[in-house]
């Protein structure tokens, strides 16, 4: 499979503010990383890993940006993921986390949204405060959570496909 695009030489160790969800107070994931130090949310309002896993939501994070070939290729399979599974309990949530400063701007990251079809959630990292979360270093990348928050399952660049859904179908189960 193909690795990514490039990767952030952003400081893992950065601290930053939680993005929250319905609530006063986030609920914030206890068994894995959860998304930090968040912008503008797109297709939602802002959500937590933890509050999806707390209503039994399986999560699929999607790390991305909008001109990285790497991720304009998967991007069609994860649209239709959300398609098939989003009814079933899986809930997506793309990360754009950018690698130049043109793709920190909102306007243009909505743009890529409606360009791409994406309904799913999609929060800005410009901050790269949940890639270092994450500990990510490569563009795409996912990571599949089950319903308790934990990480059932990553992958790093393009392919997989078939994989990838077969894990995702698993959780919902």
């Amino acid at each position: 499979a193909a690795i990514a695009c490039s990767s952030s030489d952003a400081d893992p160790t950065a601290d930053s503010a939680v993005a929250g969800g319905g609530s006063d107070e986030p609920v914030i994931n206890s068994n894995g990383p959860d998304l930090m130090g968040n912008q503008d949310w797109f297709n939602s309002d802002p959500v937590t890993i933890g509050g999806l896993a707390l209503s039994g939501n399986v999560v699929l994070v999607d790390f991305w940006t909008y001109t990285c070939i790497n991720c304009i290729r998967t991007l069609p399979f994860i649209v239709e993921w959300d398609r098939k599974y989003g009814d079933a309990g899986l809930t997506i949530i793309g990360v754009h986390s950018p690698e130049f400063e043109f793709e920190k701007v909102s306007a243009n990251v909505a743009s890529a949204i409606e360009r791409y079809g994406i309904q799913y959630p999609v929060v800005q990292d410009n901050d790269m405060a949940t890639w270092n979360n994450f500990g990510n270093r490569f563009w795409p990348a996912k990571y599949l959570f089950d319903e308790t928050g934990e990480i059932i399952y990553t992958h790093f660049g393009e392919g997989e496909y078939l994989e990838t859904e077969l894990l995702i179908r698993e959780a919902l189960e």
